[in-house]
């Protein structure tokens, strides 16, 4: 991993060079996004989402255009993997257990991805929880290429983009989160999410931001 410092007026350019930096796509599959999948069956509203997958399709481009590597990374549930810590929670709200069961299950076309896909030589990786560091070997294979710094984008932005935002922070990579590249169900959690984020534990940039410090 490059532990060179780098000065607050290197510019975005340096610090998400694609020989250190490496795009995360969270979660963008057909049970999260597409109309037919199990949230969009439920009637939740996925106006917000289609603007996300857009603007990851072109951060996509940008990255690969680059040299960066891009990871793609999904929710795959099985019964040996199911939390039995979500699924209690889901009954104490009063809610049915086999809707969690449901989403994204291995081998069903919910948990395919979609909108942006993987390139045939392009890591998948399938976690079992929220974050993409639990449950999965992702550090290792980001650590490997020497990569030290991260772009996240996702769905949702309060839930697996934070969480996985989170824990990249924690295991010391520099986090940069595509702020339009995100999207939650409902505006404010996508707005709380954010601000929550940018406090903390990443930098906030936009799609166009980043495209064109990789040259785009």
């Amino acid at each position: 991993m490059n532990t060179a410092p780098l000065r607050a007026d290197d510019g975005l350019s340096t610090w998400i060079a694609p020989a250190r930096t490496a795009l995360l796509v969270v979660d963008m599959q057909v049970d999260f996004a597409a109309p037919d999948g199990v949230i969009g069956r439920f009637g939740v509203d996925l106006s917000a989402v289609g603007a996300a997958l857009d603007a990851a399709g072109r951060l996509v481009e940008a990255a690969r255009a680059a040299g960066a590597p891009v990871v793609f990374v999904g929710l795959e549930t099985t019964p040996q993997t199911d939390a039995p810590t979500l699924l209690e929670r889901m009954r104490r709200r009063g809610g049915d257990p086999e809707i969690e069961r449901a989403i994204c299950r291995a081998g069903t076309p919910g948990a395919d991805f979609y909108g942006p896909v993987p390139g045939p030589s392009e890591l998948v990786v399938r976690k079992p929880r929220y974050s993409a560091f639990v449950g999965t070997d992702l550090d290792a294979r980001l650590r490997a290429r020497g990569v030290d710094t991260l772009v996240v984008c996702g769905l949702t932005t309060e839930c697996c983009v934070d969480s996985t935002v989170r824990d990249a922070f924690h295991r010391d990579y520099h986090v940069f989160v595509a702020s339009d590249a995100c999207a939650a169900y409902e505006p404010d959690l996508h707005e709380g999410a954010l601000k929550s984020l940018g406090l903390s534990f990443a930098l906030l940039e936009t799609t166009s931001e980043i495209r064109a410090a990789w040259g785009g």
